[in-house]
């Protein structure tokens, strides 16, 4: 799972980018975007390492996209960069609240440029359509309701600049999956600070316009993560700081992406995974290994909170906690799944 840093040139969006994965940002792929892999904090999975004792521990890492920074001035560039974007299937806007900056303008504007480069995207295609779907062709039928699903979108985010409200057809889900429209994918809004105060106002206005919002004094973070233990904590009391904003932006991110964490454990390796909220048993087994999901026979569901607590497999089956699941079964956050696979 991909997750996009965007927004406006001098937001901080390489600052967090270095936070989260460790990584100092490369100034030669300041116009491609650059990748960098981010772990997950993860309190259970460290219980489970404890409890199992594993010759092999895998936290749960997210893959982090720092993109080209949008430019304010000329907008001409803004739709090449911006499709740097869309392979990722979330994002963070970091808007740096400093200087003269108008956090919620920054935001509005931001919205604005992709809700143009998908439309651009959009009627570039229904221009096509009105051409092909004219022709004598054996897919003439299937361009034509490609065509009538395409209009209503195109309309949308010419009128109202986003496709918020609308209620997406099945043809219209999978026509904008294969677009990979900038507008429909989920985002959080992270207000980079200099000392981790911002106004009120400011993020009320944005939660009250549906933007998912944190608050965070990154590049105080980074400078914290470069002093020895007992120095960082007594520079984050100094500072007014009560925790690391990086774990809590890894949590945010998670949530934003609707993504929940399940784990596979035993003697030899015990490995946190990531998953869509929603997704089944075999999309889990898929996530693991394309062959556990060709053979799927079943899946072991233990609770790993209740494991934890319980103090082992054997407890919780006794508790009749334990169960064995079919395809469809939809993860839960938490649970230690064994896949049962005929091949």
């Amino acid at each position: 799972m991909k997750t996009g840093l965007v927004g406006f040139q001098g937001g901080g969006k390489s600052t967090v980018f270095e936070l989260l994965t460790a990584t100092a940002p490369d100034p030669a792929k300041a116009h491609t975007g650059q990748v960098g892999l981010a772990i997950v904090a993860d309190a259970r999975f460290d219980k489970l390492v404890e409890h199992y004792r594993p010759g092999k521990e895998v936290p749960a890492r997210i893959e982090l996209l720092d993109t080209p920074g949008l430019d304010r001035r000329q907008q001409d560039v803004n739709p090449q960069r911006l499709a740097v974007i869309r392979e990722a299937q979330a994002l963070v806007q970091v808007v740096g609240a400093f200087g003269d900056i108008d956090a919620v303008e920054e935001v509005e504007r931001f919205s604005e440029e992709m809700a143009l480069a998908d439309l651009q995207i959009v009627s570039s295609r229904v221009s096509r359509l009105e051409v092909d779907a004219t022709k004598p062709r054996p897919d003439r039928e299937e361009l034509q309701a490609e065509l009538e699903a395409l209009k209503p979108l195109a309309e949308a985010l010419e009128t109202n600049l986003n496709l918020d409200g609308i209620e997406l057809t099945e043809l219209q889900e999978k026509v904008c999956r294969s677009f990979s429209l900038l507008t429909l994918k989920k985002r959080l809004v992270l207000i980079n600070t200099a000392d981790s105060e911002v106004d009120d106002k400011i993020v009320d206005a944005l939660e009250a316009a549906g933007h998912h919002v944190m608050v965070a004094a990154v590049g105080l973070e980074l400078e914290l993560e470069a002093l020895d233990e007992s120095d960082r904590a007594e520079m984050a009391l100094e500072l007014g700081l009560s925790g690391s904003c990086r774990n809590e932006l890894m949590q945010a991110i998670l949530r934003t992406a609707d993504l929940i964490t399940f784990y596979t454990c035993a003697e030899k390796e015990v490995h946190a995974w990531l998953l869509r909220r929603g997704s089944s048993a075999v999309d889990a087994a898929d996530s693991i290994h394309s062959d556990l999901a060709r053979g799927f026979i079943r899946a072991e569901v233990t609770p790993c909170d209740k494991l934890l607590e319980l103090g082992g497999e054997k407890e919780v089956k006794a508790a009749g906690l334990w169960h064995v699941e079919g395809k469809d079964y939809v993860v839960q956050d938490g649970d230690e799944l064994f896949i049962r696979s005929g091949v």
